[in-house]
């Protein structure tokens, strides 16, 4: 069965009662994340289902280990500052 990238969620679920989050993701990159944090820490993370048929983990971790970040968008002044900055430093977009 192949999936669209849109049918390939993640999804973080909780309650104010638990303290731990369930992550169901089919994300290589997140999915990755969890599985070396869940090596070297199995105490706050575990793996619990994985559909090697599809691509799709769901992994429990300790409400504290995870975060959500929001950042704010960069304003042309700071965006033009960083732009300067890196050609500074040699860093140059090829076309």
């Amino acid at each position: 069965m192949k999936l669209t990238k849109y049918e390939k969620e993640t999804i973080i679920l909780t309650s104010e009662g638990d303290d731990t989050y369930s992550v169901y993701t089919f994300n290589a990159g997140l999915k990755r994340r969890l599985a070396d944090f869940a090596k070297k820490y199995p105490a706050l993370c575990r793996l619990e289902v994985e559909d090697k048929n599809v691509g799709c983990v769901s992994y429990v971790i300790d409400k504290a280990r995870l975060s959500i970040r929001l950042t704010a968008p960069y304003s042309e002044e700071r965006r033009k500052a960083a732009s300067i900055q890196a050609k500074r430093n040699g860093f140059q977009i090829e076309n």
